[in-house]
């Protein structure tokens, strides 16, 4: 559950601020349990100082329901969405329902589990470009951050109509 509310978390703000987020919600409502999240009022937990993200109340809003889908489709086992995934494609799918995931989280969070975790199901999630799964040291993080802004413009123009 810590890796996804950080993947949530990752928008506009630093990698380091969006992966500790899911500690300080932890210190903050006792758990990571995602019923018992999808239980809470997060906000107030996301405004306390320091705030958890830039955007508290939007950000509450999607951990919210992130562990509201997590709670209803995988019965409270954030794994449950690589672990029981078939195939790449089911896989995918998976993490495409996930609130805030679009594709550039897809293939993040894709190379991370490949990567990181050896999860068979996410090899072909793997993008051409470095993504959070290649960190594994300061100078990893920083050749990421500098490639990520270049690679996002890209993106955004290839993504765009014509």
């Amino acid at each position: 559950m810590a890796l996804l509310i950080g993947f949530a978390l990752d928008q506009q703000v630093t990698v380091q601020k969006a992966f500790s987020g899911p500690l300080v919600l932890r210190e903050r409502a006792g758990t990571l349990d995602a019923a018992t999240l999808a239980s809470l009022d997060l906000e107030p937990l996301f405004r306390q100082r320091p705030a958890i993200h830039r955007f508290p109340a939007s950000m509450a809003q999607r951990v919210h329901e992130l562990a509201a889908h997590v709670r209803d489709h995988y019965d409270g086992d954030a794994g449950g969405i690589w672990d029981d995934a078939v195939d790449p494609a089911e896989l995918r799918a998976n993490l495409a329902a996930l609130p805030g995931f679009g594709e550039m989280k897809i293939k993040s969070l894709g190379s991370v589990l490949a990567k990181r975790f050896g999860v068979q199901a996410a090899e072909d999630l793997v993008p051409w470009h470095p993504t959070l799964g290649d960190v594994d040291s300061e100078q990893a993080l920083a050749d990421y951050q500098a490639t990520k802004k270049v690679h996002k413009a890209e993106w955004a123009k290839a993504s765009s109509p014509s």
